[in-house]
């Protein structure tokens, strides 16, 4: 008896053990938060660029340059790190640390910037062709490619660098005078301040005068005695920043401003050249953001040409690409926008007249790629085959023939090569983690680059679906997505996670790898938790009435959708409707802390990030876009502050604010944290000390370990 008892023992021991090896593994938080960015994220080629009509190059490993060649796929090393720092160092450079990025200004000759180096590298002779050593403190830094000069700013000016010397285009001591800089608080499609002409002869950028708006302090407590740092914010109905547009002449050491008028508190956007240098255009758009005018201006006298054009919406407009001319005609040019309740590509002449509408359709054109080289097609990106997906087509200027070239269903990246008819085409779907092709524009597959493995297939994952339901107006489809836990049995109930952002510009769904979903809810439907994230109204890429539909009443159409994912929750009859969470950052905090307020017996907890509580403390551009000023909507702002509603506050709350936010400014949380103790509401409040409007990097994982740990406790 003895001996079977060991027997039987080790037979179980074995089993047990043989079942422990062949099981998968589990998500740690830290890969979960980490994890996705780093060693499970999908295999992808790292800075592709076309150098020329026969191949293109990457970097592989921060350590070293790669050419491929487009039809035969023979690879070879063009540079290591330390060939290039051999470079370096004989031109008196110093040294790479790593090799980040590299970008081909011709067939022979790239670019590396790295800290305060720019460093021309050519190919051909293995050597440094040109060097500008820049001031340590540059920024914005935009190279020339053919008048071989760099502008850049240096705190609040503007310099250029013309490889001997450094040159002043503006010397502003008044700290309120930024030059340069990006403006409008990057609304608009705004990212940057410095505009070379094409040929290099001029230099047109922002000069921002925010001297009168108001500083806005923050708070930096790492120094012994906690020091102030000020930033200018300018809140909804207050004053506002007033820009111009100057140009800036190297020949003549001499800068003008453009006329453009009245009022000052206007919005210069979408700065673009004519191909002549002769020329510039601008979308000015009014602080109303209701009236739109394309205007053109001279060059040389600043002086208005004419205004080409004009939109109007009884809401708002939004422009956000700036005017491009066509390859072969000087005088056309596309132009996007929604005047048809979706984005799409117009043809214009430059006497203002509408040539034809060049796209349409329930579908939106995301962003523009190219031209072919006979210049008679238009690449873009575009949500044709539905709102998961984005793919490449060209469009015939003549005809209006569109073509899809990339066939496969998912999220597409389109590296377009200006010397040939081909593109390097990266996509993902929810099935593949990561492809890489070289296709022709005729829609044809020349061949395959790279297939990434599935850098989760050790590891055992929720399961995903991504399906729709009708929203609150019982005829609009909204996409969800439902992450469950693996084998769920369906007989037990199970806590639910509602992931919520609801606002403009953000879309949490598509047809990508792992649906775009955050691995941090995998790793909650890991330990037993039904993650669902509905895109409701309001949110991107469904087009203008969509995503319109917030204006004036942030929060009520939105709050509205993610009710019907709470009714969807109930028909599965696994969830269990006593506990249930929300979870959201930014908008998704205004979203998150609201619908626990508003619906106080379907929330049992939320955590909210960075949540704007009160509209009249968020920024002009875009809070007044979207909700006018409150002195022109009272009744909005009133209904959407939710210091109003404190009293309904019933389950647990978990607020995080970053001390130093200057997107959302921290007085929004205090305001509610200020109102919850004057009503006697107990909430739970947690502040990452100087970090800004997310937490990110190492910090993140304390994050994401402090959120999961709020529902572990209370869920």
């Amino acid at each position: 008896m003895k001996y079977a008892s060991i027997l039987v023992w080790s037979f179980l021991l074995l089993a047990s053990t043989t079942q422990l090896f062949s099981q998968k593994k589990q998500l740690t938080i830290e890969e979960a938060v980490i994890g996705q960015y780093r060693e499970l994220y999908p295999k992808y080629i790292n800075n592709i660029r076309w150098k020329d009509a026969n191949g293109f190059t990457y970097v592989k490993d921060y350590n070293s340059l790669w050419y491929e060649k487009t039809k035969q796929g023979k690879a070879e090393s063009l540079f290591t790190l330390d060939q290039l720092n051999g470079m370096y160092h004989k031109a008196g450079l110093d040294s790479l640390g790593y090799l980040v990025s590299v970008n081909w200004i011709n067939s022979n000759q790239f670019i590396i910037h790295q800290d305060a180096q720019l460093v021309i590298v050519d190919a051909k002779n293995k050597s440094v062709a040109k060097s500008y050593v820049l001031d340590p403190k540059a920024e914005n830094v935009e190279y020339q490619e053919v008048s071989g000069i760099v502008a850049y700013t240096v705190e609040n000016n503007l310099y250029i660098h013309n490889g001997k010397e450094a040159i002043a285009v503006t010397n502003d001591t008044d700290k309120g005078i930024v030059n340069g800089q990006t403006v409008h608080r990057n609304e608009f499609g705004i990212s940057g301040g410095i505009f070379w002409s094409p040929k290099g002869k001029l230099l047109a950028y922002y000069h921002k005068d925010e001297s009168m708006v108001t500083n806005y302090p923050l708070v930096d407590v790492t120094t012994r005695i906690a020091e102030v740092n000020t930033t200018r914010y300018p809140m909804a109905g207050m004053k506002s920043e007033e820009v111009l547009l100057a140009v800036y002449n190297p020949a003549t050491n001499r800068s003008i401003y453009l006329e453009t008028g009245l009022p000052k508190e206007q919005y210069l956007t979408n700065i673009a050249w004519c191909p002549d240098e002769s020329t510039i255009y601008i979308q000015v758009l009014n602080r109303e953001q209701n009236h739109m005018k394309l205007n053109a201006y001279d060059a040389v006298s600043g002086k208005l040409i004419k205004t080409l054009f004009e939109e109007k919406n009884e809401k708002y407009v939004e422009p956000e690409h700036p005017i491009i001319f066509l390859k072969n005609d000087a005088k056309q040019f596309l132009f996007f926008s929604e005047q048809d309740g979706y984005q799409h590509l117009y043809l214009y002449n430059t006497d203002g007249q509408l040539i034809k509408q060049l796209t349409k359709g329930n579908w939106i054109v995301t962003d523009f790629e190219g031209f072919d080289l006979s210049g008679q097609k238009v690449l873009f990106m575009a949500t044709v085959n539905g709102p998961l997906e984005k793919q490449l087509f060209s469009v015939d200027i003549q005809s209006g023939e569109m073509k899809c070239l990339t066939p496969d269903k998912g999220q597409h990246s389109a590296f377009v090569n200006t010397y040939a008819d081909v593109f390097v085409d990266g996509y993902s779907s929810m099935t593949v983690p990561h492809d890489y092709y070289v296709r022709d524009f005729a829609g044809q597959t020349i061949r395959e680059i790279q297939k990434a493995e599935n850098p989760l297939a050790e590891y055992e994952l929720a399961d995903i679906t991504v399906n729709t339901i009708k929203s609150a107006d019982g005829t609009t489809d909204l996409y969800y997505r439902l992450i469950s836990p693996k084998n769920i049995d369906k007989s037990k109930k199970y806590p639910a996670i509602v992931y919520v952002y609801g606002g403009p510009h953000a879309q949490l769904i598509d047809n990508s790898w792992l649906a775009s979903s955050d691995m941090w809810m995998l790793y909650m439907a890991q330990k037993g938790y039904v993650i669902l994230t509905v895109d409701g109204r309001g949110s991107a890429n469904r087009g203008f009435e969509f995503e319109s539909i917030i204006h004036r009443n942030v929060g009520v159409a939105e709050m509205a959708d993610q009710m019907k994912g709470i009714d969807l929750l109930k028909s599965l009859g696994y969830v269990d409707m006593e506990r249930i969470g929300v979870d959201g950052w930014s908008y998704g905090g205004f979203m998150t802390t609201n619908l626990i307020l508003s619906y106080p017996d379907v929330f049992k907890v939320a955590t909210a990030g960075g949540p704007v509580i009160d509209w009249k403390y968020y920024e002009v551009m875009y809070g007044e876009r979207y909700m006018d000023t409150p002195e022109e909507n009272p009744e909005g702002y009133k209904n959407s502050c939710l210091i109003n509603k404190v009293d309904q506050l019933k389950g647990r709350l978990l607020i995080i604010h970053g001390s130093q936010d200057p997107t959302v400014v921290w007085q929004n949380s205090q305001a509610f944290l200020n109102q919850c103790i004057k009503k006697g509401k107990l909430l739970d409040y947690f502040i990452y000390p100087n970090h800004e409007h997310n937490v990110g990097g190492k910090d993140r994982i304390h994050l994401m370990r402090k959120i999961t740990q709020y529902y572990e406790d209370f869920l």
